[in-house]
């Protein structure tokens, strides 16, 4: 089989597993939306198949695994939004709650536990708040050996048509979103790296890296849509917006087209 028809085979055959693991992790997870981790393993999968390497004696579906949870690690930790007192706070307040729980026999109250840190209720409470937020471990040993059936015909053409579709909005990125999406999802490449190649800040990378994500989100949510198209979620302007779809427009053919000329702008007319 040609190097690029393997390859095909190798995305579309494990595609389900991205849906899986973007829903493990969303559950545990759940102020990362699930369609953006979608995106981003999708994108993950896409590099684990471009640089797999059979004669290892790996399984494809463990190595994609490794490199789709790297890429989730990845993108939380661009969004943390805890700082190191927070964490501390969560950590004490979870230890002194589970220390309770083991002598009481049953899940102490939120008073019980404020009353033996010597705190508010208040923080008790938000500390526990905080905790559900917080993803301890994405490598679960329980999913160590998940298996990745085959799709049905129907549903490797279905899957066929979201790489396609991915494919087509990453090719229609602006420049410098593309070349970091390139460069963090395909080349591996550390964001330090990138920072100092393109003259900015690394938060500036990781913005634009955040915003293309979002962007790619659109378009998936916008072609998929059985019926109203859903509210964008990127924060760039309308124009650059409209700008975007009508690249996707134009590289993803006539399936793109039908979905994305419809909201690019309309042609200036020439003048007489």
């Amino acid at each position: 089989m040609p190097p690029r028809a393997e390859r095909n085979r190798l995305v579309e055959d494990n595609l389900p597993l991205v849906g899986y693991l973007a829903s493990e992790t969303h559950a545990r997870a759940t102020h990362i939306p699930r369609e953006e981790l979608a995106a981003v393993g999708a994108l993950a999968l896409v590099t684990a198949a471009d640089a797999f390497d059979p004669t290892l004696g790996v399984p494809f579906g463990a190595y994609a695994r490794r490199r789709i949870l790297g890429a989730f690690a990845d993108e939380m930790r661009s969004m943390d939004w805890a700082s190191r007192g927070t964490r501390t706070r969560i950590k004490e307040t979870v230890s002194v709650r589970d220390t309770l729980a083991a002598s009481l026999g049953r899940t102490p109250t939120v008073t019980e536990i404020a009353t033996a840190m010597g705190v508010g209720e208040d923080v008790v409470a938000g500390a526990l708040a905080d905790s559900a937020r917080i993803v301890t471990t994405l490598d679960d040993p329980a999913t160590a050996d998940l298996a990745t059936d085959l799709p049905l015909p129907e549903e490797s053409a279905a899957l066929g048509e979201r790489r396609h579709v991915l494919e087509s909005a990453v090719a229609a990125l602006p420049e410098r979103m593309r070349r970091i999406v390139i460069a963090v999802y395909l080349e591996e490449r550390p964001v330090k790296d990138i920072a100092e190649e393109l003259g900015v800040s690394h938060s500036a990378v990781s913005q634009q890296r955040a915003e293309a994500v979002r962007m790619l989100r659109d378009v998936l949510s916008r072609y998929f849509a059985e019926d109203t198209p859903p509210d964008p979620v990127s924060r760039v302007s309308v124009s650059v917006r409209e700008s975007f779809y009508a690249r996707v427009a134009e590289i993803g053919g006539p399936r793109l087209a039908r979905v994305f000329a419809a909201v690019a702008p309309a042609p200036v007319p020439a003048a007489l």
